[in-house]
Parts: C-alpha cells; sequence; structure tokens
C-alpha cells in the first residue's frame, strides 16, 4: 500500500469525483477545463440569427407562391434581424473594431471567420432584398432585386446554423459531444421561429404556409433535441442538461414548443388570438432552448467528469492512445560498478545500431 504524502500532488487518475459516473476522476477534483467567456448576448444572438435566417427562404418562396403579404413580413423579420445580430455581436465583444478585425481575413476551417462572412454577406443581399419586396419589385432592376432575394435566402440558412458548428468546434464536453446534432437542432428551431414569427404578423388567411412551418420545425425541434441528448446520455455528458439553470430552461423549452405547437395546429387556422399565443409560445420555447444549450456549455465545463470519462472510455476501447502513466516508474539501471556515468553525452560509448552511427 502507497502512504500518501500530506501536501503532495496526486497522481493523474488518482482522485475519484464527488458524484462522478464510473470510473471518472481528475487530479483534485477540480474542473479540467475554463467555462465560456461569452456573454447572455451570444443566446440571443442564437435565436435572433437563425429566426432572420429562416425568414428569409420564408418569404422567397412565398414571394414565389404569390402570397406577397406574408414575404413582405418575413423579409422585414430578415432585415431587422440582419440589424440585430451584428450589435448583439458586438456587444459581447465589447469593441466595435474587434467585429471588423474578424474581417481581415477568411478562413474555411474557422467557423468564427465563416460565419462572419455570412452575417455580412446575409446583411448585404437582405437590405436591397426587403426595398425590392416592399416596393412591389418597381424600384430596383428587377434582375438585381431578384438576385438580391435569391443570395439572401441562400445565405440564411447557413446563417441559421453556422452557430452550432461555433459552439461545436470548442473543448466543451456538452457542445462537442453533440456537434452533429447540433447543426439540425438549430435549423429546426429557426424554422420554427420563422414560422412562429410569421404566423404571429400575418392574418390567418394569409399564413397557411407559417403555420405549417411553425408546426412541422416545432415537431422536428423535440424530436432531434430528444435524440441529442439520448446520444449525450451515452457518451456520459448529459448530466449538464439536468442541472442548474440549463436544466430550467430545457424543461421551459420543451413545454413552450410543444404547447405553442399544438395550440397554432389546433386552432391557429380559425382564431387570431390563438394564432398569435401559440406563436408567442413557440418563439418563446426556441428562446428558452438557446439558452438552455448555452447554459449547459456552462455547467458541462464545471463538471470534470465530462471531461475526463469520455477520454477514459476512448483510451479503454482502443481508440485512442493514453498518455496516463499506468504502471510504477521504473528507475533507471544503475551503471556498472553502481557509480553514475559522469560523462558528457560526446563522451559516451555509442552503443551499435544507433542512428548517431552512420552507415560504414
Amino acid at each position: 500500500m502507497t502512504k500518501r504524502v500530506e501536501g503532495a500532488r496526486p497522481e493523474l487518475g488518482t482522485t475519484r469525483l464527488r458524484g462522478a459516473e464510473g470510473p471518472a476522476r481528475s487530479p483534485y477534483g477540480k474542473p479540467v477545463i475554463k467555462e465560456p467567456v461569452w456573454t447572455p448576448e451570444i443566446p440571443a444572438y442564437f435565436y435572433v440569427g437563425g429566426l432572420a435566417g429562416a425568414s428569409a427562404p420564408l418569404a422567397l418562396l412565398s414571394a414565389w407562391r404569390g402570397e406577397r403579404g406574408i414575404a413582405k413580413r418575413a423579409w422585414l423579420t430578415a432585415a431587422a434581424g440582419s440589424v440585430v445580430s451584428p450589435v448583439l455581436l458586438i456587444s459581447d465583444l465589447g469593441v466595435p473594431v474587434r467585429f471588423l478585425n474578424m474581417l481581415r481575413m477568411f478562413k474555411l476551417t474557422s467557423p468564427m471567420s465563416v460565419g462572419s462572412w455570412i452575417l455580412v454577406g446575409f446583411g448585404t443581399a437582405t437590405a436591397p432584398a426587403t426595398l425590392h419586396a416592399l416596393t412591389d419589385r418597381k424600384l430596383l432592376p428587377r434582375p438585381l432585386g431578384d438576385a438580391a432575394q435569391v443570395g439572401s435566402a441562400l445565405l440564411g440558412i447557413p446563417l441559421a446554423s453556422y452557430t452550432a458548428a461555433l459552439i461545436g468546434n470548442t473543448s466543451i464536453p456538452v457542445w462537442h459531444e453533440a456537434r452533429h446534432d447540433l447543426p439540425f437542432v438549430f435549423t429546426a428551431g429557426a424554422a420554427t421561429s420563422a414560422g412562429a414569427m410569421a404566423t404571429m404578423l400575418s392574418p390567418v388567411g394569409e399564413a397557411q404556409a407559417a403555420r405549417r412551418l411553425a408546426v412541422a420545425g416545432a415537431a422536428a425541434e423535440l424530436g432531434l433535441v430528444a435524440l441529442m441528448k439520448r446520444r449525450l446520455k451515452a457518451r456520459g455528458v448529459a448530466g449538464a442538461y439536468h442541472e442548474g439553470r440549463a436544466r430550467w430552461y430545457s424543461h421551459a423549452g420543451l413545454a413552450l414548443t410543444a404547447a405553442g405547437g399544438a395550440i397554432v395546429a389546433a386552432r391557429g387556422a380559425r382564431d387570431r388570438r390563438a394564432a398569435i399565443a401559440g406563436g408567442a409560445l413557440l418563439s418563446a420555447g426556441a428562446v428558452a432552448e438557446r439558452l438552455a444549450i448555452f447554459r449547459a456549455g456552462f455547467r458541462s465545463a464545471a463538471r470534470p467528469q465530462d471531461t475526463v470519462a469520455p477520454q477514459r472510455r476512448r483510451i479503454d476501447a482502443g481508440q485512442r492512445p493514453g498518455a496516463a502513466r499506468t504502471t510504477p516508474h521504473q528507475p533507471a539501471a544503475p551503471q556498472p560498478g553502481g557509480a553514475l556515468d559522469a560523462r558528457r553525452p560526446g563522451e559516451r560509448e555509442v552503443t551499435p545500431g544507433s542512428p548517431a552511427i552512420g552507415p560504414s
């Protein structure tokens, strides 16, 4: 039995975490990684960016179907979101020039760089696209206005989902382990938000497409979130969604989205007040779900077992090499005669086959 020296640093893997699942351990039982430094403006940007990004394709498709009223309202929503989104990002960065610095280069391997350019391109295309729709395609040359609308709709799709790739590219376990699921969750939530907003702003007779988008998006979001959490549980990192504020936001998002979708599907086509109430519940549910994902990241960073357990599981399965020593350290064999070799490296004999000996 090894005697523990008071105050000595424990070896990696010898300190069991309180409340850890399975064999997860960490030196001192402390968090292994730092929590995110993002401010509350970021989950607001998740919602606003997704709302704007999904509203542009909705507006374009509605215009192609001849539904000019809902198309104009959706373009206005997209334009408002394209203005508010940079404001939220700049507020999180603290200094406006930092946002401009992100545009100094374009790096495909950086979700932050790609997302910044998508946001700028979306705003640049959405402004003339909205003007083209509000003036009934009379102010701008038709080819220019049509191209702006198509460009805005195409850029809106990645705008609605790139933030999922952004957080999935971090070291936060609950985000990184869900990196393949989050883009679909964010896209479904964006569709729900766009459909809910158009449902609230449009008369009942003009909002059929918006109601369908809202209900379909809500159903998809509920299913995708459940699937994501099931996969996280299988990987041992789902506990962050069951602790602290992330738990309450997660429950609220589930309840609000389910209730709003049911109201819109059951009474949204007949009752204007029900359509507004259902749309408001769906919007609140989308915000709550973004907050749940955001707060779960903070909680996961504070749980060392979320960082250690997946690594140990991959090491045990042979998927990754382990760096921790699992056997006691063996001291070097003594030199002949029991004395240490005091010769410098250049004075020592080189054994046959050593890389230091060139071919003869």
